[in-house]
């Protein structure tokens, strides 16, 4: 089984002001980890979701797509406190923007998170929201080692939101703490702008050589650490890049038509890339760090036609094996 842990939340997506000059926002299910374990699912992966849901009604709509995709909640008691949320808009290029309210995704206890876990298990995907408390990321940690103790490889995409965090020199020690034991790590170009300049950064707002810099020195910092040895970076419509100590990759997006929006590709291109992993037998410590360029390339062209299916939709949608398959064979 494929974990993973983490928050799910609603979020309010914002339509375009109306003749009546009124925003009006629409209910979607999400959370980067939500989605995640949803793609994995529909990517023909045996999927466990590890997540307190709320007893409201906006946690019973969160249920009805991981049961839809066919992925297991594994805290099977519902929780009292009210469904987190994120309010989504929208800037020029149709790139999400969020801002969050916290609840039930943090109703949980460590003795219920980790009796929770199958007692083996392939791959635990940490959440991004996991090491934004300090005693949430405590517990976190804990769980991500009793994975890795079953037999799991570790990965993590942080997704950094530094609108979340008071205290972002805590939280980047903390981050660090997760980035010691895991094994590949997925970022995007702004989550490494964020992490170097404190505050968040829009792709645009960096010039070429930066770019480059950041990405020179997180993967060295990133490939460096105990435990990692591939690391993934999206730069949104300008692609991917993938790396290990043996080799390296870049890809183009492929083109979603129609076009939706962007919610929930990076979430599909990491299932898609833990997928084809496991499927090659490289999702695993020793195997990562060997793969060259031939297969970072063939990891990422497949990461790129899953997120791009996601893309024609409003809102996340991944696509099925079959729809990946598909362009790929075609």
């Amino acid at each position: 089984m494929f974990v993973v842990g983490g928050e799910s939340l609603i979020d309010l997506i914002s339509e375009p002001v109306g003749a009546d000059g009124v925003i009006r926002l629409v209910a979607h299910q999400g959370g980067s980890p939500y989605n995640c374990a949803i793609a994995l699912s529909k990517l023909g992966n045996d999927t466990g979701f590890l997540c307190p849901i709320s007893t409201d009604g906006l946690g019973t709509y969160l249920l009805a797509p991981l049961a839809e995709a066919g992925v297991k909640p594994l805290l099977a008691e519902r929780v009292d406190a009210y469904t987190t949320l994120a309010v989504v808009t929208f800037d020029a290029k149709k790139s999400a923007q969020y801002g969050f309210y916290r609840n039930a995704d943090r109703a949980f206890t460590r003795e219920g998170l980790i009796a929770a876990l199958p007692q083996r298990l392939e791959a635990f995907q940490v959440g991004g929201f996991c090491p934004i408390e300090p005693e949430d990321a405590a517990i976190w940690l804990d769980v991500a080692q009793e994975a890795a103790r079953r037999g799991a490889t570790l990965t993590m995409d942080p997704n950094v939101r530094p609108s979340l965090v008071p205290d972002f020199a805590g939280y980047k020690a903390r981050l660090s703490s997760f980035l010691d034991i895991v094994n590949l790590v997925k970022v995007s170009i702004e989550d490494l702008a964020a992490l170097e300049q404190n505050r968040a950064v829009r792709a645009t707002e960096l010039t070429s050589a930066e770019v480059e810099a950041l990405v020179a020195k997180y993967t060295a910092d990133f490939l460096g650490r105990p435990n990692c040895e591939l690391v993934i970076v999206t730069f949104g419509e300008e692609g991917s890049r993938a790396f290990t100590r043996s080799g390296a990759a870049r890809q183009e997006v492929y083109p979603a038509v129609p076009f939706g929006d962007t919610v929930g590709a990076g979430d599909t291109l990491m299932a898609a890339v833990l997928t084809l992993l496991d499927e090659q037998g490289n999702l695993k410590p020793g195997k990562l760090g060997a793969m060259g360029d031939a297969a970072l390339a063939t990891m990422l062209r497949f990461g790129a036609v899953a997120a791009g299916l996601n893309c024609r939709f409003v809102g996340c949608h991944p696509p099925t094996r079959g729809e990946v398959d598909a362009v790929l064979n075609g």
